[in-house]
C-alpha cells in the first residue's frame, strides 16, 4: 500500500461519502448508491479505486456485491500519518 495511492483515492468527494457510509457497517451497491446520490456505474468506478488502495473488500452474496470499510488499511493510514507529523 502507497500512501500516495491512497490519498489519491481519498481526495475525491464522493470516495469520502463511500467511506463515510461504510464507517457503520457493510452495506450492498443498492444501499450505498442511494447514500451518495450517484449513478451506479459512478459508483462501480470509485469503488473500484478504493478497492485497488485496499481501503475498501468485497464480497458477492447472491446477485448483490457487500462492500465493507477494510479498517486495517485505515489504521496504518493513520500511523503513518502520525509518524510523518511526529517531532
Amino acid at each position: 500500500m502507497s500512501l500516495n495511492n491512497t490519498f489519491a483515492a481519498l481526495a475525491d468527494p464522493n470516495r469520502q461519502k463511500i467511506i463515510k457510509c461504510l464507517k457503520k457497517s457493510e452495506l450492498p451497491v443498492s444501499e450505498i448508491a442511494k447514500s451518495v446520490n450517484i449513478t451506479l456505474a459512478t459508483l462501480s468506478h470509485h469503488l473500484d479505486i478504493l478497492r485497488r488502495a485496499g481501503l475498501v473488500s468485497s464480497r458477492r452474496e447472491g446477485r448483490q456485491i457487500f462492500y465493507e470499510l477494510n479498517m486495517s488499511v485505515a489504521e496504518e493510514i493513520m500511523e503513518g500519518l502520525a509518524k510523518m507529523f511526529k517531532k
